[in-house]
């Protein structure tokens, strides 16, 4: 089936990270494990080893810091786009003592947005998470020095995937003058 385009998606920053979450919900359909928090870490770890090899992540997606682990900011209304498009629908199973949300694609997701490297990565988080359940993929996120660094809520700076150990963040103070200006500047203070 021919992907049939979103509605506001043409030359929409939020195209990719649509047409990716199609494709991972095709790619992970036959996974019993895969469902709405999986989905989550797969384009958290995606994004941010992407971010590592090469610069850039692959949505452009900002990641914020929610209880059970970083989360996309814009996923929620992506995903609702997508269900009023008609392009995915969302099925609810139990599973063991909780109710497990995902999303069926209903056609093909728009591959010629990415390159080889970013599908090709993609495909390797999605092996590497696996055999994984919500609750270990959640976990697993929590080690992600990022994660620890910022209160709940606040943005996850893709910067933090180049910190091994939070101890050898010295903050001098130029870095914490150069903190204040973009704080100021964004109106954050």
């Amino acid at each position: 089936m021919r992907p049939v385009p979103v509605p506001g998606a043409a030359g929409d920053e939020q195209a990719r990270l649509k047409e990716i979450i199609i494709y991972i919900c095709q790619k992970c359909q036959d996974h019993p494990r895969f469902g709405a928090v999986k989905l989550n870490k797969i384009l958290f770890f995606a994004d941010f080893v992407a971010y590592a090899r090469r610069g850039k992540s692959i949505t452009g997606e900002t990641y914020f810091k929610l209880p059970f682990g970083p989360a996309p900011k814009r996923l929620i209304p992506a995903v609702e786009e997508l269900k009023g498009a008609g392009a995915v629908i969302e099925q609810e199973r139990p599973v063991f003592a909780r109710i497990q949300k995902r999303l069926i694609p209903l056609r093909e997701p728009d591959l010629s947005l990415f390159d080889g490297f970013e599908i090709s990565l993609v495909d390797e988080v999605i092996e590497a998470l696996k055999d994984k359940d919500a609750e270990a993929v959640s976990e697993l996120s929590h080690t992600f020095i990022g994660w620890q660094l910022v209160r709940e809520r606040e943005e996850i700076p893709y910067e933090t995937v180049f910190i091994r150990d939070p101890n050898d963040i010295v903050i001098t103070e130029q870095r914490r003058r150069r903190a204040e200006e973009i704080c100021k500047r964004h109106g954050l203070q």
